[in-house]
């Protein structure tokens, strides 16, 4: 038996996100998303990419869930692009957009890979933003009948349903940071955005209880831990921000049915209006597993002229991935161990894990990225204690399938274990895609 055995049944597969690998996005009556948008202002990605072709999954998803099957994988994490399946954003849906996820799914299950699907992985139509996007109360409404449009088709063949990927950086990194779509810099509108982002997840979570969809509901979050500097009470105070920021604030609103009180009175100190937040009681709706997005903590030190956390972010003398991510899997650790403690929560799995290396194809047609196997097998370790220690961890996605539009990094940035030639569209499997192969045929490693 290996040394780090994982529980029976363990799920072992990776993840991806439709405007990042499908293309395709003028194809069968797809729509402008708000990414596809964002990418033709100059400036915003990397070297001017774009998702306009990507990995052309959308043609070639046969082609790689073959893949998927041939490396051991029993599991597939991916979600749908709302304007594919309503090109208005709401109303008539269009048949041939829904019909690739529904014959996507039909082949996965085929391959005996579970399907775990994610309903918004943040390409909303270009039509509802310009209706004033995830900032309109509307987007409720919108949201639950595009939910309810998958669960009438995918209902019972989906067992695994999340409503959003990581509502923090749709809210923040997308409408105060400026640094994804829409590319809005508001501190206030993106609060906004964060309430009405939670409203919309208990809609959809109170659907699928009502139209009794067989299977499991929940959500996924990112998670950046913040510590301190330095033991100082001021360091302290930054990190409490912080973590509050990037940890407390979406995990109280679905479990606690609260945002954090001391959050609530920092941004009223820095001026900005906030919402009644009247119908915030109402998002803890009882969730069945909640997905876990990690990939490096934070440290931080207080500055009173920085805002609005008086934080600085401090860079560790340790080492980081070429997106300059810092490589602390005990945080990890730490981290599943704190939500269960604190929160209760119901099982987990870890939805995207990972890293970026500038990875080439060697003339021998190989992909020999050790430092990816390194990574990956110290993040392993580190959930194998944390389960140990008594957390109900359930499966282990890796980000991600192949090297894809990796947002504002645009081509550079590859995390795949299967290298991606975005000229020629060639998948080769990298030496991480064949080791992950033997951890999950012995469902765990050494």
């Amino acid at each position: 038996m290996p040394k780090y055995e994982f529980p029976k049944d363990f799920k072992w597969g990776t993840a991806t996100a439709s405007y990042q690998i499908e293309g395709a996005v003028k194809q069968d009556g797809r729509t402008e998303s708000i990414w596809d948008r964002f990418c033709q202002m100059p400036g915003n990605i990397l070297r001017g990419d774009t998702g306009e072709v990507a990995n052309d999954h959308y043609n070639r998803y046969k082609e790689d869930v073959a893949l998927m099957k041939e490396l051991g994988h029993t599991a597939y994490r991916f979600s749908v692009s709302w304007s594919r399946v309503l090109p208005d954003g709401v109303g008539k849906v269009n048949e041939k957009g829904l019909q690739f996820y529904s014959d996507l799914v039909d082949e996965l299950i085929s391959a005996g890979i579970e399907p775990f699907l994610t309903l918004y992985h943040w390409d909303l139509p270009q039509v509802l933003q310009d209706k004033g996007g995830w900032q309109n109360s509307d987007c409720v409404k919108w949201f639950e009948e595009y939910s309810k449009v998958l669960f009438d088709k995918l209902g019972g063949r989906v067992k695994y349903w999340s409503t959003l990927n990581e509502p923090f950086c749709v809210a923040f990194v997308g409408n105060f940071f400026g640094e994804h779509a829409p590319g809005i810099r508001d501190l206030g509108a993106s609060i906004l955005v964060s309430y009405n982002l939670m409203l919309a997840h208990a809609a959809s979570v109170r659907l699928f209880r009502e139209m009794k969809i067989p299977g499991e509901m929940g959500i996924t979050l990112n998670f950046t831990p913040s510590y301190p500097y330095t033991d100082s009470e001021e360091d302290k105070l930054a990190s409490r921000y912080n973590d509050g920021f990037a940890v407390r604030w979406f995990m109280d609103a679905i479990f606690n049915g609260s945002f954090p009180q001391d959050m609530l009175d920092l941004f009223k100190e820095r001026g900005i209006t906030l919402p009644d937040f009247a119908d915030i009681a109402s998002v803890a709706e009882d969730i069945d597993f909640l997905g876990v997005n990690y990939y490096h903590p934070a440290w931080h030190r207080y500055n009173e002229h920085s805002w609005p956390f008086y934080a600085d972010n401090i860079r560790q003398d340790i080492a980081h991935t070429d997106r300059d991510w810092a490589i602390h899997e005990e945080t990890l650790e730490k981290l599943l161990i704190r939500l269960k403690n604190e929160y209760n929560t119901p099982k987990m799995y870890i939805t995207e894990n990972g890293c970026s290396y500038n990875d080439a194809v060697t003339e021998d047609g190989e992909v020999l990225d050790y430092s990816r196997i390194n990574y990956l097998t110290r993040h392993f370790k580190a959930v194998h204690r944390a389960i140990e220690k008594g957390v109900d961890i359930r499966g282990y996605m890796v980000w991600s399938f192949y090297d894809n539009f990796e947002w504002a990094f645009g081509r550079y940035s590859r995390f795949g274990i299967v290298h991606h030639d975005f000229d020629t569209l060639k998948r080769t499997p990298k030496q991480s895609a064949y080791w992950m192969r033997d951890v999950i045929k012995n469902n765990g490693l050494d």
